[in-house]
């Protein structure tokens, strides 16, 4: 099955599973294989598996750690889809079946976050735990808002941006960002000259409108699962500074976790939006903390 960009060159091993006649998910499989808690890990929009290169390794020792490519997106099936979260969670299900996994818990960042809680709501039983890291789908949007995205974020605006506005677009996720974002960074500019970088464009963008159409905030009270939540303090795309200017990562963060009834909330200071790769070494002991039940 064709890969959305096979020009994309891993340092790691990968492997990639066929989930149906058209999807393929690209993934890493680390730490112990039998151990009963199993960690899989949910990258946010735009994104790709080296999102997760800094947290694996402190927890790979404790937990089975899987982390997924997105179907869509890097090293995945190519293609367009709808990106809705149903289809996201769909897949995840899939993939879980497919590896014979009885039982998974959860790590979202960002879209991931949002992807994760619907999948908690659409397949329960799958669900352990649920670990979200600045999880989309906390900050609410009117309709009017909701039309003001879909204008700004277009197929055609996101696949014309400049390689300066790349690194801004990085940039604004951390307090300070780490030298090795570099690698990213030169990841998303060569991927404009990649054959699939369109359809990829139309993958990003159908993922924005797909959590847009499909908001969990109301149904955050039906999650009976244990949830951890990690903000960072300094989040500069949490809550979106355009359209909530009097809206602070804290309040969006607490107005959700106290919708769940089983949430932990932990806020990070001096950290952003991309928190497992400013903050690794604090996340992975939220985590490990976390999944022991203390």
């Amino acid at each position: 099955m064709l890969m959305q960009f096979p020009e994309l060159q891993y340092d790691f091993e990968y492997s990639v599973a066929e989930i149906d006649e058209d999807i393929a998910i690209a993934y890493t499989d680390e730490g112990n294989k039998e151990s009963k808690e199993v960690l899989l890990f949910i990258h946010g929009l735009a994104s790709y598996l080296p999102a997760w290169s800094k947290v694996i390794p402190l927890l790979k020792n404790h937990f089975r750690c899987i982390a997924i490519d997105l179907p869509g997106y890097a090293k995945s099936s190519a293609g367009v889809h709808s990106g809705s979260m149903i289809f996201y969670a769909d897949a995840i299900s899939k993939f879980a079946h497919k590896l014979n996994l009885q039982k998974v818990s959860l790590i979202g960042h960002s879209m991931g976050g949002h992807i994760s809680i619907a999948t908690a709501l659409l397949y329960p039983q799958l669900i352990e735990r649920l670990i979200l890291l600045a999880p989309a789908g906390f900050e609410t949007f009117t309709d009017e808002e909701k039309i003001w995205y879909k204008n700004n974020y277009t197929p055609k605006i996101y696949s014309v941006i400049s390689d300066d506005q790349v690194r801004l677009n990085y940039e604004i996720n951390f307090v300070k960002m780490p030298a090795d974002t570099e690698i990213m960074i030169q990841d998303r500019i060569r991927m404009k000259s990649w054959k699939n970088f369109n359809n990829y464009s139309k993958v990003v963008s159908n993922s924005l409108y797909g959590m847009l159409d499909y908001p969990v905030f109301d149904k955050l009270n039906l999650i009976t699962q244990p949830v951890l939540i990690l903000f960072g303090k300094n989040d500069k795309l949490i809550p979106n500074f355009y359209l909530h200017k009097n809206l602070t990562p804290e309040k969006v963060a607490f107005e959700g976790a106290s919708q769940i009834s089983k949430s932990k909330l932990i806020i990070i200071p001096e950290c952003g939006h991309f928190l497992q790769f400013e903050k690794p070494e604090s996340i992975s002991s939220e985590i490990i903390e976390f999944m022991s039940g203390q």
